[in-house]
């Protein structure tokens, strides 16, 4: 159940919700800042997939 509602959010939503901003998303997650700015309004579940699994766990917390 959770796991559909966090593929329905976009990028942005999750990020400001863990109170990260785009670059500090990218430093975490290790991909550049303008790859994340690129993704930001796409819904999680819409983000090509080697960046999805990057931004995911960052995303989710763990």
């Amino acid at each position: 159940m959770f796991f559909k509602t966090f593929g329905n959010k976009t990028v942005k939503e999750l990020r400001k919700n863990q109170g990260l901003t785009a670059q500090e998303l990218s430093l975490i997650a290790k991909v550049s800042s303008g790859m994340i700015r690129k993704v930001d309004y796409f819904k999680i579940k819409n983000v090509p997939e080697p960046l999805k699994s990057r931004i995911e766990r960052v995303l989710r917390g763990k």
